[in-house]
């Protein structure tokens, strides 16, 4: 699979660029449906994840012990995340097929929909981290000056999941069952996430190998900001962004060279 090129990643912005109404449009609407007839409605995005992390500190705090210091703020820092990257590419993947019936009529870059899922999403996590700050505030945590970083492991994993959803939108469109067989990759990439674990907790030889996995570095640069008020070193911002770039990279590559027999499939 060739890489894309600096005119095809320069054609993708000037694309993204010239529709980003359309991808407003988009965003609206998938918030819109998603609180459509709900009392709470926005207030849910911070609900859920403090609703969540109750459940998960009463299990893991009194079932499965880990001395971990602050659990609450260790634990709701990096499922906030990770369900940001579950709920993105899962919503990305069913996109084109979700959208069919407009591809067929009109002519739009059709990247344009897993990315509009994506940046909906992050607006849900832009708002739960609302509960990461109240739970701060109820576990009386510190406030680093470093708390005003975390734009940059959120910005790097949005970028990261927005390459992941337009790849998985590809192939969906060829090969449907991976909808179904995406859920249970999700299920072993959490538990392969030091979510509700220390990474000390296991095995010396499977440390190397939890390092592989992308999110364990966002998720740990999340943690040094936001509760150790340390800033991560150079290896993490080497993985978070590398693992951006080549996501991003890869899924472009993919969707532009599936995308052109989209019609035949959908």
């Amino acid at each position: 699979m060739s890489k894309p090129t600096q005119g095809q990643l320069h054609n993708s912005w000037h694309n993204f660029s010239k529709y980003r109404p359309l991808i407003r449009e988009l965003v609206t609407r998938d918030l819109k449906v998603k609180y459509r007839r709900s009392v709470l409605g926005y207030v849910w995005s911070i609900l859920n994840p403090l609703l969540m992390m109750l459940l998960q500190t009463l299990v893991f705090s009194y079932m499965f012990r880990f001395d971990i210091p602050n659990f609450p703020l260790y634990l709701i820092c990096g499922n906030t995340l990770f369900n940001f990257f579950n709920e993105s590419t899962n919503m990305g993947m069913g996109s084109v097929l979700g959208n069919a019936s407009l591809i067929k009529k009109v002519y739009i870059p059709k990247f344009i929909f897993p990315i509009s899922r994506v940046v909906s999403s992050f607006v849900n996590l832009l708002f739960s981290l609302a509960a990461i700050l109240l739970v701060m505030v109820i576990t009386r945590s510190p406030f680093y000056w470093t708390i005003l970083l975390v734009w940059a492991p959120l910005l790097l994993l949005l970028v990261f999941c927005g390459g992941m959803a337009v790849l998985l939108s590809a192939l969906a469109v060829y090969f449907r069952d991976l909808q179904y067989l995406y859920g249970i990759l999700t299920m072993a990439w959490m538990y392969a996430t030091p979510l509700f674990y220390p990474i000390s907790a296991l095995p010396p030889f499977m440390i190397p190998v939890i390092k592989l996995n992308p999110l364990y570095h966002y998720i740990n640069c999340m943690r040094c900001l936001v509760m150790y008020g340390t800033v991560p070193g150079p290896n993490t911002w080497i993985a978070c962004i590398g693992s951006a770039v080549v996501m991003m990279g890869v899924g472009l590559a993919a969707f532009r060279k599936l995308q052109r027999n989209f019609i035949l499939y959908l």
